[in-house]
């Protein structure tokens, strides 16, 4: 070190100009190189170490998620996993700018000329505030994400699939003004196979009545002909469990949220199907999710109108392809009564459902996903672990590259008022046989129609509502639709 000085003077400034600016950048394209060339090689081996040891990282991460995706993403979505990058990207920032200013302190700016100095002053200063800027705020995006994962996920209890599927109930919360509590408005089973992703989509009516419970249950009990009472009205519909079991805490002791619970088994009673996982979305903070992620495109078959029933029509979503909706109109176009069948709108349901499925993309999601936190925080409530996280994007990047087809329990196969509950419980199961025999279709197949005697179309009598036709946005739905996207064109 004592010798640099004299070597250094005994150079032409231009090229001790060059030098001090190469330091710089080397620093900048591999850290620890400017101190193994000119300084500390100590400190520029450990700064090689620490690299070597964040490429290792990466590369497990990557072969992982290669052999093992949803494990890959159950590790990296952790919280005490994003704890310790949070931290590792402030320690880096640190380690990084020391390493910058040691850089342009090997540069002996003091030999230089002021104008040279100067260049080289604002060079190190731009280089640290890019470099630091970058790694904070990648801190504050893993920051968020911890805080989402924490928040809206938690801890619940791990529900094993049955028979080979998981079956999350989505739930459309709408609690209004006019209401006693949270009511759903959109009530839907997810059912999605365990190992293709392949979803079939179970709509169930709001306005079902006598709905059942399982044996042994606090509902079952008090209600062992089905969900009603005298003069009970719109209160002992479907959507009214909700409401009924949260208000009757005491038949649900210890339990923190009573009214998912009784709707569950509602739904599993109806369906013959376990619930492993519920999934409840304020719609009144939906509009600010799909803000979030960019709004959504899809084929508008029929003119929806924006309010009504109850308040003025303030105006109207137009027909049309490829109409990009942002969330205010995306959750008009999905609650939209006015004009309308409750059927028309639980298939506009399944339409933005597709839609998000299908236009999400981790791209989409990693560059939006501050404001996707921040609204979903609000609008979402779950009992999905954190610990199966991985498994449920694993099976939603799959998701994306099938057909979602469904089975809606409307007329004019179920009648809502006095539905057959056996009925649909076959229809149920025909419809996720179906699907399921799509993953078993020979080689020669596509994957997306079933290559199975059960698939073959069998002409039926034509009624008045002709179930079998589809369009963009039907008035009233077919009770079972191969494919959601053929009808909404999301």
């Amino acid at each position: 070190m004592s010798q640099d000085k004299p070597d250094l003077r005994n150079l032409s400034e231009p090229v001790r100009f060059k030098r001090a600016l190469t330091l710089l950048l080397m620093t900048l394209l591999l850290p620890g190189s400017a101190q193994i060339a000119a300084g500390s090689k100590r400190a520029g081996r450990w700064a090689w170490r620490v690299i070597a040891g964040i490429i290792a990282i990466v590369v497990f991460v990557i072969v992982l998620s290669l052999v093992w995706r949803a494990g890959a993403i159950n590790l990296m979505v952790s919280p005490k996993t994003l704890r310790l990058i949070q931290i590792a990207l402030i320690v880096l920032a640190i380690g990084w700018a020391a390493l910058f200013v040691d850089a342009y302190r090997l540069g002996r700016p003091l030999t230089l000329e002021r104008k040279h100095r100067l260049t080289a002053s604002i060079l190190d200063g731009v280089l640290v505030f890019l470099v630091v800027g970058a790694l904070i705020w990648g801190s504050t995006i893993v920051s968020s994400q911890r805080d989402f994962v924490a928040s809206v996920f938690g801890n619940g209890k791990k529900s094993e699939a049955d028979k080979g599927r998981y079956n999350v109930l989505l739930l459309g919360g709408d609690s209004g003004a006019d209401r006693i509590g949270t009511r759903p408005d959109s009530i839907t089973l997810a059912s999605v196979d365990a190992n293709t992703g392949r979803t079939v989509l179970i709509g169930l009516p709001r306005n079902m009545a006598k709905v059942p419970f399982p044996d042994g249950t606090p509902m079952a009990k008090q209600f062992p002909d089905g969900f009603k009472w005298a003069d009970c009205a719109e209160n002992c519909l479907l959507n009214g469990v909700y409401t009924y079991a949260d208000g009757h805490k005491q038949m649900f002791p210890g339990d923190p949220d009573p009214g998912v619970t009784a709707t569950k088994q509602a739904v599993e009673a109806i369906t013959g199907l376990k619930v492993n996982y519920h999934v409840l979305i304020d719609l009144a903070g939906f509009r600010d999710l799909l803000n979030a992620v960019g709004g959504i495109t899809l084929d508008v078959g029929k003119r929806v109108p924006i309010g009504g029933i109850g308040s003025p029509i303030k105006g109207y979503i137009e027909t049309g392809k490829n109409q990009h909706l942002d969330g205010y109109h995306a959750l008009w176009f999905a609650r939209s009564r006015a004009g309308a069948t409750d059927y028309e709108r639980m298939t506009r349901q399944k339409c933005v459902m597709t839609a998000m499925l299908n236009q999400l993309s981790p791209q989409k999601v990693l560059t939006k996903f501050q404001g996707i936190a921040k609204a979903s925080k609000k609008v979402v409530n779950t009992d999905i672990p954190s610990g199966e996280l991985g498994t449920f994007t694993d099976l939603a990047l799959d998701a994306k590259k099938l057909p979602v087809s469904s089975f809606s329990a409307v007329p004019p196969l179920i009648r809502t008022s006095n539905p057959d509950f056996e009925l649909i419980r076959s229809k149920v199961t025909e419809a996720i046989g179906k699907s399921e025999a799509l993953d078993k279709a020979t080689d020669d197949g596509d994957g997306k129609s079933a290559n199975t005697p059960s698939s073959t179309p069998v002409k039926k009598p034509s009624t008045s509502a002709k179930p079998g036709k589809t369009s963009s946005t039907p008035s009233k739905p077919g009770n079972d639709v191969d494919d959601v996207a053929s009808i909404c064109k999301a």
